[in-house]
């Protein structure tokens, strides 16, 4: 039956139960954002469910909807956390930088997303990585595969311009420890930034400053 122009149409009420897909993303987000949060305040551990129940504004038995365990959601933290950090990479290595230039980006980058103050998914997964169980492992070492492979291919350029003379294996092993460290004593009010932080750690690591060839 045709509606006449002053009918109201009617209104469709919302299922009650699951969530909008918009809410159900924002509040996944969210549960994953404050739980990278207390795991890296109070780690993996100690964190109970409650705890996240009570950081993501939810009862106590809500957040299940979401994951099914504690683990699922260390394992969602890990792998979205390096997800974003390997896109961040990947946009560097697309632009074709000289060799010096985007061995400094990377290492910005890589300092960014460890230091930045909403980014704690890193430090999660440096500390609470023997937490997670053999099939989630598997799947963020893919994703760490992907992030160091960026990393190697600068530095075979850096080493081809001369700006590396001989970087081994021992050498890029001590290059992350140097940067992962900083996690531990960087101090954003310090009067150091992320930027001036990034260009003194390549000149430590390469050991050539970057005007040599003027």
């Amino acid at each position: 039956m045709p509606k006449s122009k002053n009918t109201p149409a009617p209104v469709t009420a919302r299922k009650r139960g699951r969530p909008l897909k918009t809410d159900d993303d924002s509040r996944r987000s969210d549960l994953i954002e404050k739980s990278a949060r207390l795991f890296r305040e109070k780690g993996y551990e100690k964190t109970t469910v409650r705890d996240i129940a009570a950081a993501a504004g939810m009862q106590a038995g809500s957040w299940f909807y979401y994951f099914k365990t504690k683990q699922e959601i260390l394992a969602a933290i890990m792998e979205q956390g390096m997800a974003r950090s390997l896109h961040d990479l990947e946009a560097i290595a697309a632009q074709s930088l000289p060799p010096r230039e985007a061995f400094q980006q990377l290492v910005r980058a890589h300092l960014h997303t460890l230091l930045a103050p909403e980014h704690d998914f890193v430090s999660v997964l440096l500390y609470e990585w023997r937490s997670l169980d053999q099939q989630s492992r598997n799947r963020i070492v893919a994703l760490t595969d992907r992030y160091e492979a960026i990393w190697d291919r600068v530095i075979r350029t850096l080493h081809q311009s001369g700006d590396w003379a001989a970087p081994t294996r021992l050498d890029r092993l001590f290059m992350f420890g140097a940067l992962n460290w900083t996690a531990q004593w960087y101090k954003p009010d310090s009067g150091t930034t992320i930027d001036t932080l990034a260009e003194q750690a390549v000149q430590f690591i390469l050991r050539i400053p970057s005007n040599r060839s003027s």
